[in-house]
């Protein structure tokens, strides 16, 4: 798994530089953020499922790469007890990329992508609103896959005894239960909507 998204990565770099040293610098940080002991689903595995989707879902937009791009950097800061992983991670993903040549103008909607996935608002671009639903997708994936991505969450957020963290979470489900459509794409509200909802509802009642 871990050599398929690091092949996936120098070839989204390779389209902007020949500077293998670079490029593998630019992996061996990314690696390092994503395999961190603390990291029970904000993983390796978890880019991955979102890039394999990227790739079933594709839209046809000739910033195409931004979207991967982003995919790679949108959780490189994640900690449990801070309320700017998404500001941090979209700062470090505009740094770094400038060293690959992307055009300002590029990073300046990548960096609004990653900090998109902070509220998971409906946006006026599809390329984020696709961005948004491949970070949520595992709510719609098979009950025993969704149910690892519950547990990983919850030991990430270890810290936090269940007194504090069941409270926490019944109110994201509820919020996510709540909208009329989880996800943002026509594509996914087909594909996962509903599958979603059911493995919420589930989660849910371990709380009630």
């Amino acid at each position: 798994m871990k050599d398929l998204v690091r092949s996936e990565w120098e070839a989204l770099c390779r389209s902007y530089t020949s500077d293998e040293s670079l490029i593998r610098q630019l992996w061996d940080e990314l690696e390092k953020a994503y395999t961190a002991k603390d990291r029970h689903y904000h993983n390796l595995k978890h880019i991955a499922y979102m890039l394999e989707l990227a790739d079933r879902y594709e839209l046809e937009s000739p910033r195409q790469d931004l979207l991967y791009f982003a995919i790679f950097y949108h959780d490189i800061v994640y900690k449990a007890t801070r309320s700017d992983n998404e500001e941090k991670s979209a700062a470090i993903a505009a740094e770094r990329l400038h060293r690959l040549g992307i055009p300002e103008a590029d990073l300046l909607l990548l960096k609004e992508m990653i900090i998109a996935t902070k509220a998971h608002l409906t946006h006026t671009d599809e390329l984020v609103n696709l961005l948004l639903d491949l970070d949520l997708a595992i709510l719609g994936a098979d009950a025993e896959r969704y149910d690892r991505y519950s547990q990983g969450v919850r030991k990430e957020y270890s810290i936090y005894p269940d007194l504090i963290y069941k409270p926490g979470r019944r109110k994201v489900l509820q919020h996510f239960l709540s909208q009329d459509h989880i996800y943002k794409t026509p594509a996914f509200q087909e594909a996962f909507d509903e599958k979603a909802r059911a493995n919420l509802k589930r989660e849910l009642e371990k709380y009630s």
